[in-house]
């Protein structure tokens, strides 16, 4: 019998799904632990013998449909069911990330008295900053979304030292968000701005890159900032993102003397 990682992957997880949490009924005694197969596909509303070949490796390459109905039938986490698409070759259209932020991870933010963090989810909505981040985005009429911001925001061309480069690598990250809400986002931004449209057009995916930031804030002047980017694995689509000066340079000073800027309402 052949076999395939995404078909021992199957097995497993059938394995480890007991009757009783699956709300199976059956009377006597189980040969195997877990499900049957037939238990399996009757879950996910399958044909048995299809459901016996992808266990097999004889078909591998299920619909996202049926991918969906497995995840149901086996009760997959989000880290398992993401695994699953990735072993049937099959782009997984995730749900939108959640747009609120745990009162833990806005505790750790507030620890970086001297950087500027915020979360992100995967259309670069900003879901909350700690003080320091309100302050380096006290220009813009909104901190709401870092490519209106670029693109619908007077501010967006002078605090953004490198426009040109800070437009171009917003929309080829945006090009790799998988998201429902990415359309509306899109449209948006298309009708406000002919250069959005352009760069759009162009189709360049890129996911973010580790180039300096190069900011100049009305208020301090010129900032040269590096960042981490952490991925926050109890929500996910959303990141953490953390600016960096380094220590002791004139942006690291520039950086200090935020903390004296009149600050908006913070998310």
């Amino acid at each position: 019998m052949a076999s395939t990682e995404l078909g021992d992957f199957l097995r497993a997880r059938r394995a480890q799904r007991s009757p009783e949490d699956a709300g199976v009924h059956y009377s006597g005694r189980r040969k195997v632990p877990g499900l049957r197969r037939e238990e399996v596909a009757v879950l996910a509303g399958v044909n048995v013998d299809y459901y016996t070949r992808l266990e097999q490796g004889r078909e591998t390459r299920p619909s996202g449909q049926v991918l969906d109905a497995l995840c149901r039938a086996l009760d997959l986490d989000l880290d398992a069911r993401a695994h699953l698409y990735r072993l049937a070759g099959v782009v997984w259209q995730s749900a939108p990330a959640p747009q609120t932020v745990s009162p833990e991870l806005r505790q750790l933010m507030d620890t970086y008295s001297q950087s500027p963090a915020f979360v992100l989810n995967r259309i670069l909505d900003i879901l909350a900053t700690n003080t320091l981040a309100d302050a380096l985005f006290s220009p813009f009429e909104s901190a709401d979304n870092l490519a209106r911001m670029t693109f619908l925001d007077p501010a967006g061309r002078q605090f953004y030292a490198r426009w040109d480069w800070t437009a171009q690598a917003t929309v080829a990250n945006l090009r790799s968000a998988v998201d429902p809400a990415l359309p509306s986002l899109v449209a948006e931004l298309s009708e406000g701005s002919a250069e959005f449209r352009a760069l759009w057009e162009t189709h360049q995916v890129r996911g973010k890159t580790r180039e300096p930031k190069q900011l100049v804030h009305p208020a301090v002047g010129p900032l040269t900032l590096t960042y981490q980017a952490f991925d926050v694995r109890s929500a996910p689509g959303q990141q953490l993102i953390v600016y960096l000066a380094e220590p002791g340079s004139a942006s690291a000073d520039a950086l200090s003397l935020l903390n004296s800027v009149p600050l908006r309402v913070r998310r």
